[in-house]
């Protein structure tokens, strides 16, 4: 009898129930594990986009999730456009058309960069691919110094543009697309191109660009990530607060209210907790909302360099 017992265990159908319950055991682990840092990562977003609603007297002793009233979002919103007679929206100006130029510049000469290392005939693309690789390993705040200086002598400092410049440099975007162009595109049809006629021109005009709309798209979101809450380049750059970007200027305003700094320079103006996080929302917002709109031609530009075929 014993032996028949065995013999059932060690049947294929047996086996594979076995396999089965081991993964479905492994399945609803990484499941709980998974959900448990989703909650860890909601929970403080969920308490920003709540903490506007309450005053400031609440926010600090009712229930952190509780929701107040929805009159406090504008009260709060108001509180913030009467600081310094509305140069927050001078500040939301300026990082939304900051960022479009940055992201503009960025995505395409990290492009043509990783076009030129991959298909062009130039000499050194060794030499340029590994000088791509060392400027990814620099820390940008060793280069904050060299670029002031540089920057100063060509009388850009507090000037928009010197920011745009510099945050345009994008060696991360360049090593990328030479790994997309590298690995999607056959080097035959540059070769069938050429001896068309082509340039390099206008083998990057004609087949590598309308064939790079998910990397495009890729390096305009890693470029806007990057530059929407930069602080330190813009602070050390643009001096004059009607050039300040958004995250300078609510540094500068966090700095002036009593909820931080409650001594003798602190503005009138009352901003207090409330307003700080409904800021905090103007910053984290219009990230959130790029990503779940290029979510999917995220992925797409992801995955499309990763099989050489």
């Amino acid at each position: 009898m014993s032996i028949n017992l065995k013999g059932k265990e060690s049947t294929p159908t047996a086996k594979r129930a076995k396999r089965r319950r081991k993964v479905g055991i492994g399945h609803y682990a990484v499941n709980v594990w998974l959900i448990f840092w989703a909650i860890i990562s909601v929970i403080p977003m969920l308490w920003l986009i709540l903490a506007p609603s309450k005053s400031d007297r609440n926010l600090s002793y009712k229930n952190p999730l509780s929701f107040g009233h929805i009159s406090g979002y504008w009260h709060a919103w108001k509180n913030l456009q009467d600081f310094n007679s509305g140069v927050l929206a001078r500040w939301v100006f300026n990082s939304i058309t900051y960022n479009l130029a940055i992201v503009l510049i960025a995505s395409l000469t990290a492009s043509l960069a990783g076009f030129v290392i991959t298909a062009s005939k130039i000499r050194f693309k060794k030499a340029f691919l590994i000088s791509t690789l060392i400027m990814m390993l620099v820390p940008p705040v060793a280069l904050v110094i060299p670029l002031f200086i540089e920057m100063n002598k060509v009388n850009l400092i507090d000037n928009p543009w010197s920011v745009i410049l510099i945050s345009s440099l994008y060696p991360f975007g360049a090593f990328l697309s030479y790994i997309y162009y590298s690995n999607t595109i056959p080097p035959e049809i540059y070769e069938s191109a050429r001896l068309d006629g082509c340039s390099d021109f206008r083998l990057y005009s004609r087949i590598a660009f309308p064939l790079s709309y998910p990397l495009l798209a890729l390096l305009a979101f890693f470029a806007f990530v990057g530059n929407w809450g930069n602080y330190f380049m813009p602070y050390i750059m643009l001096p004059s607060p009607e050039h300040y970007t958004l995250p300078v200027g609510l540094g500068a305003l966090f700095f002036s209210t009593p909820a931080i700094n409650p001594g003798n320079g602190a503005t009138s103006v009352p901003i207090l907790k409330p307003e700080i996080a409904l800021a905090g929302i103007l910053i984290a917002v219009p990230v959130m909302i790029v990503f779940l709109i290029s979510q999917k031609r995220l992925v797409r530009g992801m995955l499309s360099g990763s099989i050489k075929e």
